[in-house]
């Protein structure tokens, strides 16, 4: 029997008229997007719809992207998709949890919105970075990065294909030895800070601030967490473990093999862009990958679903 898991992207995904036509063909959509407004007092129809240059600052990427995702999963679910597990790419795990019903909607809202303004703030722009190595595996860019201060993994993403962070000048330093050490390329990536390094440690302690007041319920299903990639089955674990993955490395390709391993064939990415998809062909060819991004997407995938689970 097929077990279906809701996959979530991160920031990077996010891009001008995402989940429009949701808002403006879907109630449900429309609802949520509008009690995101409501409760943080903004425009957040003109920040997902409109050419703008907040999209792309971390405090509103943030929150735009978890409202457009969630829009999609509700009007999702209310046409009797369900999933069996979940899981998010860094800040797409909160829409893994409401997803899989451990934090409502507007306690996601908040939090996100704490989350994304104390990581934009949490080190000076312009001192730290990221940057993407490609061809080359995890454990051997983590044997380089850990001769060098400043610089460590933050996403062991899929097979060739891991992302650096720490003080921009180290990402500089290890980018030769790494090079050296057989990564085709190194790259840097247009973000403002150095996420998910030891330089965020502060800001997810100022984080569980938010995580106290949130009101956990237990859990419909189990989501992965980027910290382990391991399941989690009692919500009791999430505050702390959102408190870590602030600053530690993002195990998106352990968490998806986990997931397979426990029978998952269907993937379905919700949210704009298809980064997850491109990981997902590196990682294992043989599940079923499908993406909704728009509504004509959603109802190709709602019908691709009913095919492949009508056995």
């Amino acid at each position: 029997m097929s077990k279906i898991a809701f996959l979530y992207p991160g920031q990077g995904a996010q891009v001008a008229g995402m989940g429009k036509d949701f808002y403006e063909q879907s109630e449900l959509a429309k609802e949520v997007y509008e009690k995101s407004a409501e409760l943080l007092d903004m425009d957040i129809m003109a920040l997902c719809f409109e050419e703008n240059e907040r999209l792309n600052r971390t405090d509103y990427t943030q929150v735009a992207l978890v409202t457009t995702c969630l829009a999609m999963t509700k009007e999702l679910m209310a046409r009797g998709i369900k999933p069996d597990m979940t899981a998010g790419l860094s800040l797409g795990e909160y829409c893994a949890i409401v997803a899989a019903g451990g934090m409502g909607f507007e306690d996601a809202v908040h939090t996100i919105w704490q989350r994304g303004r104390l990581m934009h703030t949490a080190v000076p722009d312009g001192s730290g970075g990221m940057a993407a190595v490609l061809g080359m595996e995890g454990e051997a860019v983590r044997a380089v990065t850990d001769s060098f201060e400043n610089v460590s993994v933050a996403n062991y993403n899929c097979p060739g294909q891991v992302v650096i962070t720490g003080k921009k000048d180290a990402i500089e330093a290890v980018t030769p030895a790494l090079k050296e050490a057989g990564a085709k390329r190194v790259l840097p990536l247009n973000v403002s800070g150095p996420f998910h390094s030891p330089f965020l440690e502060e800001a997810g302690e100022k984080l569980v601030n938010a995580l106290e007041k949130v009101e956990w319920t237990p859990l419909t299903v189990p989501y992965v967490t980027n910290v382990t990639g391991k399941k989690v089955t009692d919500i009791c674990q999430a505050k702390e473990l959102l408190k870590a993955q602030v600053s530690s490395s993002v195990l998106w390709e352990q968490s998806i093999r986990l997931m397979i391993d426990e029978g998952v064939d269907i993937f379905v990415e919700i949210g704009p862009g298809k980064t997850l998809s491109g990981f997902m062909r590196k990682i294992d060819r043989k599940v079923t990958m499908l993406k909704i991004g728009s509504m004509e997407e959603l109802q190709a995938v709602v019908d691709r679903i009913k095919e492949l689970t009508a056995c």
